[in-house]
């Protein structure tokens, strides 16, 4: 029995589309890119949980926190197990590879009073994904690898004052690359007694 093989470029390479003002490209669903956004950031969070070994869960109903991510290891000392709060946002506005130590990204000031509240029981951590503009240009894919753009950074707002009448500006390190190793070395001073 032969089995088809992929027609190269995709299923639709080389059809014709009828509408007349159709782009090139796959046709794309009309959700709003702001709720693609999210989708998105939730699965590159997942692709780090996994490579940390974390374990994730989501808060229902949602109380201004998306996720709890929850790292178990006997070396730990507070507990053998340790949880972190994340918020997750995402902008087109800042380019890749921001120039400089920082970036500002802009909260309401009633989200900046949760994520800054000192001292806490269960430490909370902002996580930032900066997306391409364009759809199309989110992701790749080979044989060898899954490529998501651009990057996620993160930061501990904890003590943070508010500084605007309804948003306030936060600076996010350019150095705080949100990725499986980082998130390790966070959990790991967290399991030592210490903040992300």
């Amino acid at each position: 029995m032969a089995l088809a093989q992929p027609e190269p470029g995709g299923v639709l390479a080389g059809r014709i589309d009828p509408r007349p003002d159709a782009r090139t490209g796959p046709l794309r669903g009309t959700l709003a890119t702001t709720a693609c956004m999210e989708t998105l950031q939730v699965g590159y969070l997942h692709a780090v949980a996994a490579a940390a070994g974390c374990s994730l869960s989501q808060p229902f109903p949602d109380n201004g926190i998306d996720w709890h991510v929850s790292h178990g290891a006997p070396e730990h000392v507070v507990d053998d197990e340790v949880t972190i709060k994340v918020q997750l946002k995402a902008t087109y506005q800042v380019p890749p590879r921001p120039a400089g130590p920082t970036f500002g990204f802009t909260l309401d000031n009633e989200h900046l009073v949760k994520l800054a509240r000192s001292p806490v029981a269960v430490h909370k951590i902002l996580v930032v994904m900066l997306v391409p503009r364009e759809r199309d240009q989110w992701l790749s894919a080979g044989h060898d690898r899954l490529d998501l753009r651009h990057c996620c950074y993160w930061t501990n707002l904890a003590g943070h004052p508010v500084t605007g009448r309804r948003r306030t500006t936060v600076r996010i390190p350019t150095t705080r690359i949100f990725d499986d190793r980082a998130l390790c070395e966070i959990m790991t001073r967290v399991g030592s007694g210490g903040t992300p």
